[in-house]
């Protein structure tokens, strides 16, 4: 069998998630069913990197299946990418070796967030950043932001439909500017690992803290009680890319 590294892009709007589910559609069922018509009528399984939410897009996101027969990688590329549906790409193919796996090879994931802030919110990017019709203290939320870099428990950001048992991961770059051209609030995350709705609750706690609704001291009390209840709502998914991921040599 030979192995393929792919790394795609997605706009998520029409989608119920990365996952395979029923009845809904998903990325992993769109590019499932293409490769199977494209390997004679053989299934193929692909294995993803993460499991993005219903809406969330992504920039990088990368996938692993093998194949029992070698296909040139452009080529594949190219078949691949003309007969998905318009709103996945493929943005690279390469041959790996079998130890190769998007999810368990070591690895750094890159999420960025966009919220559309203050009034009049731009309505024909409504399903590419969150809409925050509220003031809000940029220094603020600069300041707090950093108490997330680190190695942490972030057991008080995870959704509670997380089955996760080790909720340590490690945040190297947390930064939050605000995009000269379009006004926009734009989060970035850099991490090895993220947990279930984790940026988004991280985002949302974030918008309270800016708006005054919360200390900025309020990231170090999630974090150190491990209180889901003590940080702010689940920001909405349509604001969230997955940006890139990078794998150690």
């Amino acid at each position: 069998m030979i192995r393929y590294k792919v790394t795609i892009s997605y706009d998520g709007t029409l989608f119920a998630g990365f996952q395979r589910q029923t009845k809904v559609r998903s990325i992993q069922e769109e590019i499932e069913k293409t490769l199977q018509r494209l390997n004679s009528g053989e299934a193929v399984q692909i294995q993803g990197a993460g499991r993005t939410d219903s809406g969330v897009h992504a920039y990088g996101q990368v996938i692993h299946f093998d194949l029992s027969k070698a296909r040139d990688p452009e080529r594949l590329r190219f078949a691949l990418d003309s007969q998905l549906p318009e709103d996945i790409d493929v943005v690279s193919v390469e041959e790996v070796t079998e130890d190769f796996h998007a999810r368990y090879t070591k690895h750094y994931k890159t999420y960025e967030f966009l919220v559309d802030s203050g009034r009049p919110k731009n309505p024909m990017m409504r399903n590419y950043a969150t809409s925050y019709p509220y003031p809000l203290d940029l220094m603020s939320m600069q300041e707090a932001i950093e108490d997330l870099i680190g190695t942490h428990d972030f057991t008080g950001f995870t959704a509670s439909g997380s089955s996760v048992e080790n909720k340590v991961r490690t945040i190297t770059r947390a930064t939050v500017e605000r995009d000269a051209k379009t006004g926009f609030l734009v989060f970035t995350f850099t991490g090895n690992g993220f947990l279930y709705k984790q940026v988004r609750n991280m985002v949302g706690t974030l918008l309270k803290i800016g708006n005054g609704r919360m200390p900025v001291s309020q990231i170090r009390t999630v974090l150190e009680s491990k209180n889901r209840n003590l940080a702010g709502p689940t920001a909405s998914g349509n604001g969230l890319y997955l940006k890139e991921i990078i794998y150690d040599e």
